[in-house]
């Protein structure tokens, strides 16, 4: 029999079941009331009591939102008694999708980074040429994953490029106790066709790629060799570890370089002393210019 524990979360009227193993493919679903639960037999079950409001399932739980007619301390266990019962019955959860993508095996392991809020999932197959961070769910319309990603309360930052997924995560947890879910989580969802980035979606951004390579040719020489200098050096090692460099402008009259930092660079407690030990000294160096210096933001 399935064993279900109880989470709480941060609205009081929802209550977290969670289960042992992941109980849909990388698929929400949220549920109203009973004729919106067709596709979940489970769900309409739950509707029979009276003081279900809203039946979520996602990745490995059922969470329920209740009506104030009662406290969930007086019902929360019938509640996990009923759906084990369920499930030791062969009852269905969700019904499968009639539209089933073959699956596609990959795998996914995640690789520390200098940023302990930071980890970097790497896949065995390249996701995007465009590097792209998403800082919160209202930003994911050119990638469902992202979305999907942000339903994990757990996660405040997304970044993806070429074949990983950078993920920022708040101190409520720490990474021993969700890696596994991530990986698995993300594993299952590009295994099953799930769309990682919508290439139409991100077009616009491209675009802009495009006018800042346009721009170039503008720049003055200085500018031109400072991001030539990170293009070449710096770039990559930062994205080796999860994250992304972009230069921004630079001030010939204060000698100032300014930088945007992205993925696990972003809020990265030793970003700061990489750009001044690290970047600032290549860049004194390689331009014979020890007044040079680095200021970056946050993407």
């Amino acid at each position: 029999m399935s064993k279900i524990s109880i989470k709480e979360t941060q609205n009081p009227t929802i209550l977290k079941f969670e289960f042992e193993d992941f109980i849909t493919q990388n698929e929400s679903f949220e549920f109203k009331n009973i004729d919106e639960a067709q596709n979940s037999p489970l769900a309409q079950q739950l509707f029979y009591l009276p003081f279900v409001k809203t039946v979520y399932i996602s990745a490995n739980f059922i969470a329920i939102e209740k009506f104030s007619i009662v406290e969930w301390e007086d019902v929360q266990d019938a509640v996990v008694e009923q759906i084990e019962q369920f499930v030791a019955n062969g009852g269905i959860i969700i019904k499968p999708s009639e539209n089933k993508t073959k699956k596609q095996p990959v795998t996914v392991y995640g690789e520390t980074t200098p940023n302990p809020a930071a980890l970097k999932f790497v896949v065995s197959r390249m996701l995007t040429k465009n590097a792209i961070e998403f800082k919160n769910i209202d930003e994911t319309a050119a990638s469902p994953l992202a979305k999907e990603l942000f339903k994990f309360p757990y996660v405040k930052e997304v970044f993806m490029d070429e074949n990983y997924i950078s993920i920022t995560k708040y101190e409520v947890n720490n990474w021993q106790e969700i890696t596994l879910e991530l990986r698995t989580f993300i594993k299952q969802y590009i295994e099953n066709g799930g769309t990682v980035l919508d290439e139409n979606s991100i077009a616009d951004r491209i675009q802009q790629e495009s006018i800042k390579t346009e721009n170039f040719d503008k720049l003055d020489v200085t500018s031109q060799q400072i991001i030539n200098i990170l293009e070449e050096y710096v770039k990559p090692a930062v994205q080796a570890d999860g994250g992304n460099i972009a230069f921004n402008s630079y001030d010939e009259a204060t000698k100032t370089v300014n930088v945007t930092l992205q993925g696990a660079c972003s809020g990265c407690p030793s970003s700061t002393f990489t750009l001044k030990s690290g970047i600032e000294n290549m860049l004194k160096s390689m331009l014979n210019d020890e007044s040079i210096m680095v200021e970056a933001v946050n993407g």
